[in-house]
């Protein structure tokens, strides 16, 4: 398995040295205006180069299929929507961790975390994740996926892929495709709304009246 340098010079060895000394990848710290400016300006650059292939500007040629692999593991295709690389996912991904606010521990967080894949992959089945067969990695998955069962030494593997599932699904639900697949119809304007449904509002112990009342006092 190739080490494949990065671009930023963290070389993939180190980035799983470093992880270990990351208690549980905390240092993952991407802030809630960096996700917003992502999805202001990513979105848009993005949808303007769509005819020309995505080139990485963070992610190595390897760390990109492993990349590609586990959103797709994670959101996948339904009858609903498309999947997560569909929704370019990876490319907001490696947005965020070129972004220039994106802190060297969060870095090494996401790339100690791929090499993580790897290692167990390795050790388990000798060969990379990418290349392991499907039945292999879900193995690996499996022993990650779920906090509450998974054995203390897998640590490093489920704070990893807890942030990794919370950035994909991040990425797909602030994309065009996203917002379809939950049926989102915010900033569009509605003639024939008749507000919240009676059962709603039985629900919450509140009535159409009462709601008026507030807004008049709150007015």
């Amino acid at each position: 398995m190739s080490d494949d340098k990065p671009k930023d010079g963290i070389a993939r060895r180190d980035a799983l040295k470093a992880l270990a000394l990351l208690p549980f990848a905390a240092a993952w710290d991407f802030s809630s205006p960096q996700l917003a400016r992502a999805e202001a300006v990513f979105t848009p650059e993005l949808a303007s180069t769509a005819a020309a292939p995505y080139v990485p500007k963070f992610f190595t040629a390897h760390e990109w299929k492993t990349v590609r692999m586990l959103v797709n593991y994670i959101i996948p295709a339904d009858e609903h929507s498309g999947s997560a690389t569909d929704a370019k996912v990876p490319e907001y991904m490696d947005w965020l961790m070129a972004d220039s606010e994106t802190s060297l521990n969060s870095r090494t967080a996401m790339r100690g975390g791929l090499a993580w894949l790897d290692l167990q992959a390795s050790e388990r089945f000798g060969k990379a994740f990418v290349t392991a067969t499907d039945a292999q990695q879900h193995q690996i998955l499996d022993d990650i996926a779920w906090p509450a069962k998974a054995r203390s030494e897998m640590s490093q593997g489920v704070a990893f892929f807890n942030r990794f599932r919370d950035l994909t699904a991040s990425g797909f639900f602030s994309s065009e495709m996203g917002y379809k697949d939950v049926r989102f119809v915010g900033n569009v304007f509605n003639p024939n709304w008749n507000g919240c449904p009676p059962e709603a509002m039985a629900k919450l112990g509140v009535s159409h009246d009462v709601m008026k009342t507030r807004v008049k006092v709150q007015g």
